[in-house]
C-alpha cells in the first residue's frame, strides 16, 4: 500500500481500457433494467470505498518522523577573549523558532504561499481544482496549489518532479503532517526548510546572507522581499535582478494589504522604500580556524565524553584558550611553501605545530597540518607518534641530572663509548674526550648525553620525563632513550607540554584548548579543572632556561633567534633508520624537530613526511626547518608585545660558570665582574678540549680510557 499512487494509476490506466470495450458492446436493453442502476451503484460505491479505505490506510503508513525530530543546531566556538571564532554543524540549515520569527514575516509568507493555511487540512481542493483545469489545459502538471504543508512534504520526503503520481504522495504526506503536528509546528518547520535561493535554506540563513542580520531584526519591506524569492528563487533573487524582486515584493504587499494583514497605509510606506541589502562581507564562521577547531572537537571527545554527532547538533557553546593572533601566524606560516622543505610531487613534506602559554597551559595556537584542510583529518600536532631525536635529551638525561646535583660545568665523557654492545655516535662523528654539560647541550652531542644516561640511570630519567608527561612504554627500558630512541614516539604537543615545566619554573600545566562546554543558554556542561605538577623545582628549571638560551644563541638553534627576545630552545633530528632500503645514503632524517620558549609562549614543531622511504626523507636538520618556522611563527604572534627576560627564581645563585650571551647584560641585572671573568674563563676551557682534540686527531690515535679513573680526576666539575 505504499505505493498507493502508483496503484491507482494503473487502475485508471486498465478501468479506461474496461470501458472501451463496454463501448463496442449493445447496452440500451442494459440501461432500462433497475437491477443494471442497483448493481451499478454498489460498483460505484465499493469502488469508492475500497479507494477511501486504501488511501487512508496508506496514509496512515506514511513515516514523518523527521519532522518531529529537533533540527540540528550549530555549534559555537569562542576564543579567550570570549569572541565567537568558528560554527559547527551537520546541516546546512540554522534553525530559528515561530517565536523568533516577526508577525509581519509570518504573514508575508502565508500570504503569498497559502493563505488558507489556518482553514485547510494539508490540502486546499479549492487550489488543486484551479490548478488542475490549468493542468488539463497545458497537459504537463506545472500549475502550482500546493499548500505549506505540501510544499514541507516535497522538501523533505519527495522529489522535485512534476508528476501526477508525485502531486498525489505530496498530498497522502500532508494530510499526515497535518494529522501530526499543529499549525504552528508546520509553519515554523516550513521557515526552517524553504529555500530561499542563492544557496541560502531556512528563513535566518535568508536573512543573514540577504540582509546581514538575524530574523527577529527583519522588518515589513525585508520581509515581503523574502516571502516574494519563494516562487522563484533564480528569477526574483534581488543579486540578479532587482527591479524583478522589487516588483515582486510589491506585489506581496499588495496582497499582504488585500487579506488585511496590513493597512493600506502600511503597504504604501514599504512599497515606497527601496531594497537595501548586505552591504559588509558576509561573516561565514564555518571552517574558520579549522585547524584548531579540529583540535578542540577531539578535546571534547577524547577528555569530555561528548560524541562528534552531540558536538555537531545540540548547539553547544565551546569556549577555548585560542589567542587569534597566535593562531593566525601559525596558519600563515604554514601556507607559504618558502619555510618548509620542498616535497615530491606524490607526497608534501608535513608539520604540526602546538603553541602553548606555559603560565597557564592554555593552547593558544596549533596546526595539524599543511595543505588544504578536511573535516577532523589527521592531526599532526596532537596524533603524530614519531621519535623526538635530541629535543628529549633535556627531559630524560640533563633535567634529571640536575636534579642528581651535575651541574652545567660538569665535565662528561664524550669518546669511543660501548655499554654493553650500544655505541652511540656524535652527530659530526668526532669526538672530544670530555665536554661540559653546557657544552654537550649547546652542540646537542650524542655520546656525552648516553654516557651521562647511564650514569644516572635509566629510571630515574624515566621518572622525570613521564613526570613531564612524556608517553612511555614497557618497552622503552634502554639507553638509547636518550637520543629519542622510543618504541612509539610524541607529539609537538606532549613536547610543548612537557618543555612548559622548564619555561614556567619547574610547574607544568596540563595542556588544554577548552575552557568549559555550555548550552545555548548558558548551562555548563563541563569545565576544564586546573591540574598542574611541579616537574623539577624552580632552580633547576631556570638553569636548564639558561643552558637552552645557550643552544639558541652559540649552538645548533641560531635561526630560532627574535633579536633581543630572549629564546632558549632545542633542535632534535631523527636518522634514516640502518635498514637495506636507505643503503648508500650518507645524509638523510627521518624526522626534524624544534622545541624552543620565550617567556611568553612554548612552542613545539615536527617536520617529515607521512610515509618515509628512499625517495622520501629529509636532508634538513632540526636547527634549520623547524627553528626557522619558530621564528617565523613566534616573531607574527609576538609582534607589538614588550620585550621583556625570563624570570629569575626568588634566592638563586649563580654558583657555576657558564652563562648564555646576555647574562650580563643590565637587562638581566648582574653586570659584575666575576660573571665576566667565569665567562672568558669557560670559553678558554672549551678552546683548550678543542685544540686537544685537534691534536688527537692529527696524531690518528684513539687512546683507550679508563672512564672511572678520569672521572674521579674531574670530579670537581660535579655538585652533589
Amino acid at each position: 500500500m505504499k505505493n498507493f499512487p502508483d496503484i491507482l494509476g494503473k487502475c485508471q490506466t486498465l478501468l479506461g481500457k474496461a470501458l472501451s470495450k463496454f463501448r463496442m458492446l449493445n447496452l440500451k436493453s442494459f440501461y432500462k433494467k433497475p437491477k443494471f442502476w442497483r448493481n451499478l451503484i454498489i460498483l460505484l460505491l465499493f469502488v469508492l470505498l475500497t479507494g477511501l479505505g486504501s488511501g487512508i490506510y496508506w496514509i496512515s503508513t506514511l513515516d514523518v518522523s523527521k519532522l518531529e525530530s529537533p533540527l540540528a543546531k550549530p555549534t559555537y566556538i569562542y576564543d579567550q577573549a570570549g569572541n565567537k571564532i568558528s560554527q559547527l554543524s551537520s546541516s546546512r540549515i540554522e534553525p530559528v523558532t515561530l517565536e523568533q520569527v516577526p508577525q509581519h514575516t509570518q504573514e508575508a509568507i502565508i500570504a503569498t504561499e497559502d493563505k488558507r493555511f489556518y482553514i485547510h487540512q494539508g490540502v486546499d481542493i479549492r487550489s488543486i481544482l484551479r490548478a488542475l483545469v490549468q493542468d488539463l489545459k497545458t497537459q504537463n502538471f506545472s500549475e502550482g496549489g500546493s499548500t505549506i504543508s505540501q510544499q514541507l512534504a516535497k522538501n523533505l520526503f519527495l522529489t522535485s518532479d512534476k508528476t501526477l503520481s508525485r502531486k498525489l504522495k505530496e498530498a497522502g504526506y500532508a494530510i499526515k503532517i497535518e494529522a501530526t503536528l499543529s499549525k504552528d509546528e508546520i509553519l515554523e518547520s516550513y521557515l526552517n526548510h524553504i529555500y530561499f535561493g542563492e544557496g541560502n535554506w531556512g528563513l535566518q540563513e535568508a536573512a543573514h546572507y540577504y540582509f546581514g542580520k538575524n530574523t527577529e531584526e527583519l522588518n515589513l519591506e525585508e520581509s515581503a522581499l523574502l516571502a516574494g524569492i519563494l516562487k522563484g528563487p533564480t528569477i526574483y533573487s534581488p543579486l540578479k535582478n532587482k527591479e524583478l524582486a522589487l516588483q515582486r515584493r510589491n506585489l506581496v504587499l499588495s496582497m499582504m494589504a488585500d487579506q488585511g494583514y496590513i493597512t493600506a497605509k502600511e503597504a504604501a510606506q514599504a512599497t515606497a522604500a527601496p531594497i537595501v541589502l548586505r552591504t559588509k562581507p558576509l561573516d561565514n564562521l564555518s571552517g574558520k580556524y579549522a585547524p584548531y577547531v579540529d583540535y578542540v572537537i577531539e578535546e571534547a571527545i577524547n577528555r569530555y565524553g561528548f560524541t562528534e554527532d552531540q558536538i555537531l547538533t545540540l548547539g553547544l557553546q565551546i569556549y577555548t584558550q585560542m589567542d587569534a593572533k597566535v593562531q593566525q601566524a601559525a596558519e600563515t606560516v604554514y601556507k607559504d611553501d618558502q619555510f618548509f622543505p620542498q616535497g615530491k610531487d606524490d607526497q608534501k613534506v608535513q608539520s604540526g605545530i602546538a603553541i602553548l602559554d606555559q603560565h597557564t597551559g592554555a593552547i593558544r595556537g596549533l596546526v595539524g597540518y599543511r595543505g588544504e584542510s578536511a573535516f577532523r583529518q589527521f592531526n599532526r600536532a596532537s596524533q603524530l607518534k614519531r621519535q623526538p631525536g635530541s629535543i628529549i635529551k633535556p627531559l630524560m638525561v640533563y633535567g634529571p641530572a640536575l636534579e642528581k646535583g651535575y651541574r652545567p660545568d660538569a665535565l662528561l665523557y664524550d669518546g669511543p663509548l660501548n655499554l654493553d654492545g650500544y655505541t652511540p655516535k656524535d652527530w659530526d662523528g668526532q669526538t672530544r674526550g670530555w665536554v661540559t654539560m653546557e657544552e654537550a647541550i649547546q652542540q646537542s652531542w650524542n655520546i656525552p648525553a648516553v654516557w651521562l644516561f647511564d650514569q644516572i640511570g635509566i629510571e630515574a630519567g624515566k621518572a622525570f620525563a613521564q613526570k613531564a608527561g612524556i608517553p612511555l612504554t614497557e618497552k622503552d627500558a634502554h639507553l638509547s632513550l636518550a637520543l629519542g630512541g622510543f618504541a612509539e614516539g610524541v607529539s609537538p604537543l606532549d613536547i610543548a607540554q612537557a618543555y612548559t615545566a622548564f619555561a614556567n619554573q619547574g610547574l607544568m600545566h596540563t595542556a588544554h584548548a577548552i575552557i568549559k562546554i555550555t548550552t545555548a543558554d548558558g548551562h555548563v556542561l563541563a569545565q576544564m579543572q586546573p591540574e598542574s605538577v611541579q616537574v623539577t623545582d624552580s632552580h633547576h628549571a631556570y638553569t636548564m632556561t639558561l643552558l637552552l638560551q645557550n643552544v639558541v644563541q652559540q649552538g645548533t638553534a641560531p635561526k630560532a633567534a627574535l633579536g633581543s627576545r630572549p629564546v632558549a630552545g632545542k633542535t632534535g633530528s631523527v636518522e634514516l633508520p640502518p635498514t637495506q632500503e636507505f643503503a648508500g645514503i650518507s645524509k638523510g632524517q627521518k624526522d626534524v624537530w624544534f622545541v624552543g620558549y620565550t617567556p611568553e609562549l612554548t612552542a613545539a614543531i615536527w617536520i617529515g613526511y607521512d610515509q618515509t622511504d628512499r625517495e622520501h626523507y629529509l636532508t634538513t636538520s632540526g636547527g634549520s626547518g623547524p627553528a626557522v618556522v619558530f621564528h617565523e611563527v613566534l616573531s607574527l604572534a609576538l609582534k607589538d608585545t614588550p620585550i621583556k627576560p625570563f624570570e629569575v627564581p626568588a634566592g638563586y645563585v649563580k654558583d657555576w660558570n657558564i652563562w648564555p650571551e646576555g647574562w650580563d647584560d643590565d637587562e638581566y641585572g648582574r653586570d659584575d665582574d666575576k660573571d665576566k671573568k667565569n665567562k672568558k674563563n669557560t670559553k678558554d676551557k672549551n678552546q683548550n678540549n678543542k685544540n686537544k682534540n685537534k691534536d688527537k686527531k692529527q696524531g690518528n690515535q684513539s687512546p683507550e680510557y679508563d672512564y672511572n679513573e678520569i672521572w674521579d680526576n674531574f670530579f670537581q666539575g660535579l655538585w652533589r
